[in-house]
């Protein structure tokens, strides 16, 4: 499918381009007939019709073709995205190719799974003095 919205993408900047020259031959042409009349008779030639329609169709065609391309969009809420990375892991973030994406991270929440627990002064404090009792004796 990558290669469809290239082409596409191609297709409408040769368009694209092509507008772009005719509208530069159509100034140039314009200002060459306006200096061969003589200035008291200046030329007002607008540009023609068909070069504005060819314009539009071509960035519609190029709007449409990195559309196309693009990857599909991510939950906004943090928690749908990290809920659907621990369901269905690497083969939930596929491309087309069927590689992972470059920025799949993992699992967002392994840092919070993984890390120490918190620490419980208070049995630190009653373990400390079971050890000085015991020491004592």
């Amino acid at each position: 499918m990558a290669w469809v919205s290239r082409s596409v993408t191609v297709a409408g900047l040769v368009l694209l381009a092509h507008a772009c020259y005719s509208a530069q031959e159509h100034a140039t042409l314009s200002a060459t007939l306006t200096k061969n009349t003589g200035p008291l008779q200046t030329s007002t030639s607008k540009l023609p019709i068909d070069i504005y329609i060819e314009t539009i169709v071509a960035t519609l065609v190029v709007s449409f073709g990195l559309v196309l391309g693009a990857p599909g969009l991510r939950p906004i809420q943090w928690n749908v995205w990290a809920g659907k990375i621990e369901r269905e892991g690497e083969a939930g973030f596929l491309d087309g190719g069927g590689h992972v994406e470059k920025d799949f991270r993992g699992n967002p929440f392994a840092a919070l799974e993984s890390r120490r627990g918190f620490v419980d002064i208070r049995k630190q404090r009653r373990e400390f003095t079971e050890w000085v009792k015991g020491r004592e004796e």
